[in-house]
């Protein structure tokens, strides 16, 4: 248990970048260093994780510390990974109450921004090896990112591929598939209503509870529920959170702390994210006993390693609409560049080294007016 909150209180505090980078730093320290998994196992919780609502690295953690250390470790790992973030995004919160002005910040976030896409890269690259077992595997992957980049919805691209081979693989075979679906619990919409703290964590828990794809698709959910519902946040509180979301490690859904705080003090802050994480939890503990069972069904073990190749897919597709946006300027550009060289050419290079790399260039490039 030691080794787990150890492990994962530190990634929460340098883990910049989004759930792609967080997943390539995971993949580099547990995987590569610590052997603390495979990478056919880790490809099979990142496949799951794709499969059920929630921050997926977030998930990506749970999982992995319960491989390591029981149901125990699923807590453990969940709850060390989001602390920092909570813990900075709320001192950030407190922060915006005196001072909204953060200028000096955005050089040293763009450079870590651009900097992490080389690492993002590489884990691409070493999980794309591992996943892509065969032509048609590889046909799925392509087709997979066809579909993400027309904009179709990446988890019913995942649970297409999925399914697909699924079917293809009980067609050849003729083999019966015993399977349990588990119910989608949705909840009533809130109306426009008076502020309440627990009408507050009703709203976050069934955002919890049902998000499904990139942490920013949070904001979609919050505009309808806070915004044009409840009234309780301005289109302007929503572009403060997304910049905060940006400024600070770990999940982006961490921007709950912020909102609640925004809304309703520390009691708003706290019950917020409580109700924004605590359905991952059980997600997580329900669903990891099942995935090594399900590698010893032919048909399930097909599905899953079509899910894993579409997973692997989508964070193509979603890696480059990132360096869409962070390379922005010839200064990001420049630090990406050089991070992607350091990254390539010194292996053994400590992830964390790259972030800090980024974060100086961004700071000393931005005295640079050209």
């Amino acid at each position: 248990m030691k080794e787990i909150f150890q492990y994962f209180l530190r990634l929460g505090f340098v883990a910049f970048g989004g759930p792609a980078a967080h997943v390539a730093m995971m993949e580099e320290d547990l995987v590569e260093r610590k052997k603390w998994l495979t990478t056919e196992e880790f490809l099979d919780y990142m496949g799951a994780t794709n499969l059920i609502p929630g921050p997926n690295s977030t998930e990506m953690t749970m999982h992995c510390g319960y491989h390591r250390g029981g149901a125990a470790g699923l807590f453990v790992a969940g709850m060390s990974f989001i602390f920092p973030a909570v813990l900075l995004t709320l001192a950030v919160a407190v922060f915006f109450e005196k001072f909204s002005d953060i200028e000096w910040v955005v050089p040293i976030i763009n450079g870590i921004k651009a900097a992490v896409l080389s690492f993002i890269a590489g884990a691409i690259i070493k999980l794309g090896k591992k996943a892509v077992k065969t032509k048609f595997l590889a046909g799925i992957g392509i087709a997979v990112i066809v579909a993400s980049f027309f904009g179709i919805n990446e988890i019913l691209c995942i649970l297409a591929a999925g399914v697909l081979v699924l079917l293809f693989h009980l067609a050849m075979n003729r083999s019966q598939l015993n399977s349990t679906i588990a119910p989608l619990i949705l909840f009533s919409a809130a109306a426009a209503i008076p502020y309440s703290k627990w009408k507050l964590f009703f709203i976050f828990l069934k955002v919890g509870a049902v998000l499904f794809g990139s942490g920013y698709v949070l904001f979609a959910y919050l505009d309808g529920e806070l915004i044009e519902q409840a009234g309780w946040l301005t289109h302007s509180d929503l572009v403060e959170a997304i910049a905060v979301g940006q400024v600070t490690p770990g999940p982006v859904l961490s921007t709950a702390t912020f909102i609640g705080y925004k809304v309703g003090g520390f009691s708003g802050a706290i019950l917020a994210t409580l109700g924004m994480f605590i359905p991952s939890f059980f997600y997580v503990w329900a669903l990891n006993p099942l995935i090594h069972k399900m590698r010893k069904s032919a048909p399930l073990k097909s599905f899953l390693e079509a899910v894993n190749v579409a997973a692997v897919a989508v964070m193509v597709v979603v890696s480059i609409k990132m360096a869409e946006s962070i390379l922005i300027d010839w200064k990001t550009a420049v630090i990406c560049a050089i991070s992607f060289f350091v990254y390539f050419y010194f292996k053994k290079i400590n992830t964390l080294w790259i972030i800090l790399g980024g974060a100086v260039l961004g700071f000393l490039l931005s005295f640079i007016n050209i």
